[in-house]
């Protein structure tokens, strides 16, 4: 953590009320993006992002700053989205499914999606995958965020994580496979 948002975020503990408002412009486009993927409503992330910050506020004082603050902003915002995906009936979950502790096999496979396909691209698969597989990813590789730090954010242990980037980068692959074969000629 910087110094100027140390600063930030113990004036708030101490009950600064102003000073959250530079919390909000350092991670608003970062939280609203996050929201966004997960639940592809810009207006549902809109409120989903308004939502986390009032809720970090409020339990600001809660923050251990022992772990980055971004993995707890983030927590929050996961359970804010995660809660409207349960209220609009999508099923978000991973408790229902079994993922078993695994070491993430597919190193390199991030490499070859981002060399073969442009953004815009990339975007609308990551749009495709379950909620469990694109928030990982996005946490992975938009927020550089390791294992163990998304099983903080997704409250999961690191073992399920690394299995969740490792299914989701051996989907994006799939999905990369059908769409060359698709824009292949005859």
């Amino acid at each position: 953590m910087d110094g100027t948002e140390a600063e930030l975020l113990g004036r708030c503990a101490a009950g600064d009320t102003g000073a959250f408002s530079g919390i909000v412009e350092a991670y608003q486009d970062r939280i609203y993006s996050f929201a966004l993927r997960l639940l592809r409503n810009p207006a549902a992330a809109e409120e989903a992002a308004q939502e986390a910050f009032v809720k970090a506020f409020r339990a600001i004082s809660k923050y251990d700053s022992a772990y980055p603050f971004a993995s707890w902003l983030f927590r929050i915002a996961h359970n804010v989205c995660m809660d409207a995906l349960r209220a609009a009936g999508r099923n978000s979950s991973i408790d229902e499914e079994d993922f078993p502790d695994m070491a993430d096999p597919a190193p390199g496979v991030e490499e070859t999606v981002g060399a073969s396909m442009d953004s815009e691209r990339i975007e609308a698969m990551l749009a495709a995958l379950p909620p469990i597989y694109s928030e990982v990813l996005l946490l992975r590789y938009r927020e550089d965020m390791g294992p163990a730090e998304i099983g903080r954010v997704i409250g999961s242990p690191e073992g399920t994580v690394k299995a969740r980037l490792s299914r989701g980068r051996e989907i994006l692959k799939k999905m990369l496979g059908d769409a060359t074969v698709q824009g292949a000629r005859p």
